[in-house]
C-alpha cells in the first residue's frame, strides 16, 4: 500500500526544486531549444516561453495525436514552435503566426539553428488578421486541417482564436490554450484585468461551445503558478 501524500501546501522553492528535478530527468537539455532562449532574452523578448515539461508536453501531444499539420498562434522566440515542429513527420508543417517582424527575425533565426526551419512557416500579423486567410485554401480542399492547435498569444483575443481553432480544425484536432489560471486570478469574478477577462471568457466558451470538449489543468514549474486547458474539437 502506498503511503499517503503529506498534506502540505507547495512554496515556490518547492515546486522550483521539483521542475527542475522533471526537467532534468524527463526533459534533460538540448542545445538548439536553450539557445533559442538564450538569443529571445538577448534580444529583449519577454521571457514568457513555456517551461521545458511543457514544451515536452506539446512535443508529445503532437505525436500522440498524429499531428501532420498544426497551428500556433504566438512564435515568440519559436521555443514552442521547436518542440511542435520536432514531434511532426518528415512532412508535417507548423504555422505560427506573429505579429511582430523583427521577434519573427530572431524566430526564424532559431528555428533554421535547431534544424527545423524547412517545417515551419511564419506567418506575419495579427492573429485576428492572419487566421481568416487560412480558411480559403482548407476550405477548397488544396490543405488539410489543421490537427493540433496551440494558443499563446494575446488572451484578450482567446474567443477569436477558439473560435477559429474550431473552423481550421476537424473532429479530433487537439487544441492547447497556455497561461489559463495566471496565478489564481481566473477564479477571481471582480477582476478587471482585461488579460484575466480574455482568459476567462475563453474558458467559458470552451465549456458552451458544442465544437469543444475541454479540460483544464493548473500548473507549477518554472514560470510560476498557472495552467493550461486541453480541448478536443467535436
Amino acid at each position: 500500500m502506498a503511503e499517503p501524500i503529506p498534506d502540505t501546501l507547495p512554496t515556490p522553492a518547492t515546486w522550483e526544486r521539483v521542475d527542475a528535478y522533471l526537467t532534468e530527468t524527463l526533459v534533460g537539455h538540448d542545445p538548439g531549444l536553450e539557445r533559442a532562449v538564450v538569443d529571445q532574452n538577448a534580444a529583449g523578448l519577454p521571457a514568457i516561453e513555456v517551461a521545458p515539461v511543457n514544451g515536452k508536453l506539446l512535443h508529445l501531444l503532437a505525436r500522440i495525436s498524429g499531428a501532420r499539420r498544426v497551428l500556433e498562434i504566438g512564435t515568440l522566440g519559436a521555443y514552442s514552435t521547436i518542440w511542435l515542429a520536432r514531434g511532426l513527420p518528415d512532412d508535417g508543417r507548423v504555422v505560427t503566426i506573429e505579429a511582430e517582424p523583427r521577434t519573427a527575425d530572431i524566430a526564424r533565426a532559431n528555428l533554421e539553428r535547431a534544424g527545423v526551419g524547412g517545417r515551419v512557416e511564419i506567418m506575419l500579423g495579427r492573429g485576428a488578421d492572419v487566421l481568416p486567410t487560412l480558411a480559403g485554401p482548407i476550405l477548397d480542399g488544396s490543405a488539410a486541417p489543421f490537427d493540433l492547435v496551440f494558443i499563446d498569444a494575446d488572451k484578450e483575443s482567446n474567443t477569436i482564436y477558439l473560435d477559429w481553432a474550431a473552423r481550421l480544425g476537424r473532429p479530433g484536432t487537439v487544441v492547447v490554450v497556455d497561461n489559463t489560471v495566471r496565478g489564481g486570478e481566473v477564479a477571481n469574478p471582480a477582476t478587471e484585468n482585461p488579460q484575466i477577462i480574455g482568459v476567462q471568457r475563453g474558458l467559458e466558451m470552451l465549456g458552451r461551445d458544442p465544437r469543444f470538449d475541454a479540460t483544464a489543468l493548473q500548473t507549477l514549474d518554472a514560470k510560476g503558478y498557472d495552467g493550461i486547458a486541453i480541448a478536443i474539437v467535436v
